[in-house]
């Protein structure tokens, strides 16, 4: 297959994707709307679990195909992008006051499974029990999500009264989405793969920067929406769900359906010329850096019950910071 076709068939996978998860987002958020349940729970659960199928299924399709280091890389970028680049655009144009409480509980799940992470990982690799382990996360993030949603006052309390013609209408989006996701998913990881060896660059590589912003897409169209509406709230409580679960059920699900055990990825660098062989990239260098993103993200709102400009501007810049180092690491 030509050069040419292989950048042209992994551009259709991102337009899959993007189109669909935008017809898949669409009709989740009117799934949750129709119930009465509050934005920040929206963000949290249902939008954060369809803006993370892309990153999943593609994840997944990698594991089944042999390239965990798309996997991995997938699943540790989108967090970072999401954070980095996401995050950072809504709090640049619409900071605002948070709920202390609410968002730091959420915000320390996030962190603490990404440190749960590294600690099961701490022998380079993933095995079926210890992926397990990180995907019975969830419930816990479940749990609190529906503890907040018995506290929190709605802010939707008239429930939608559906139409024949919209219930129709997004059943049709749900599925051609869902199709649409998994095509382009398909199309993402096989030519992923091909442009990684016609590069001449790790896979990870790949999966770190093109893929995860590929599949990161779902979240910056929600985060744009959220704030064209004037409703930040569902973008950043959409990525902190998408990031919990980018962590717990996307590493977590390619761990129990690997052949083996799960490998983290491991790198030669070449940085001013100081080379150093095998190094293990996604315990020493992506996950680290992933916290980092997190912790910028969580400490001021817990501390000031605050998210401000300057916020958005640090995280857009260690987003570039990070990006740079990582095309220029192998």
């Amino acid at each position: 297959m030509s050069v040419y076709m292989t950048i042209f068939l992994f551009v259709v996978g991102l337009v899959f994707i993007i189109k669909g998860g935008d017809w898949f987002v669409d009709s989740s958020i009117w799934t949750a709307k129709v119930t009465g349940i509050p934005s920040i729970i929206i963000g949290a659960t249902i939008v954060s679990f369809a803006t993370t199928l892309p990153e999943l299924l593609v994840s997944t399709s990698a594991t089944l195909k042999g390239s965990t280091d798309i996997a991995i890389g997938n699943a540790i970028g989108s967090t970072i992008c999401n954070i980095g680049l996401i995050a950072g655009i809504i709090l640049f144009f619409k900071p605002r006051e948070v709920n202390k409480k609410a968002f730091g509980k959420k915000g320390f799940l996030m962190i603490g499974i990404t440190l749960l992470t590294a600690v099961l990982a701490f022998n380079n690799e993933l095995n079926k029990v210890e992926s397990a382990v990180l995907l019975s996360t969830i419930a816990l993030f479940f749990y609190i999500n529906i503890k907040l949603y018995k506290n929190v006052a709605s802010d939707n309390k008239k429930i939608i009264e559906p139409s024949r013609k919209d219930i129709l209408e997004n059943i049709f989006k749900f599925l051609l989405g869902s199709a649409f996701i998994i095509l382009g998913s398909n199309l993402l990881v096989t030519h992923g793969i091909e442009l990684a060896k016609i590069l001449n660059v790790p896979e990870s590589i790949i999966g770190l920067t093109l893929i995860a912003f590929g599949t990161s897409l779902p979240e910056l169209v929600t985060g744009i929406t959220a704030i064209l509406k004037d409703d930040s709230d569902l973008g950043i409580g959409n990525i902190l769900g998408a990031n919990i679960l980018n962590i717990a059920m996307i590493i977590g699900t390619s761990g129990l359906i690997v052949k083996d055990t799960l490998v983290m990825t491991m790198t030669d660098v070449n940085i001013f010329n100081i080379v150093a062989k095998n190094i293990p990239q996604t315990l020493y260098f992506d996950i680290p850096f992933s916290l980092l993103f997190m912790l910028v993200l969580v400490l001021p709102g817990v501390i000031k019950g605050r998210m401000y400009k300057s916020q958005g501007v640090v995280l857009m810049f260690l987003y570039v910071m990070y990006t740079g180092i990582l095309v220029n690491l192998t």
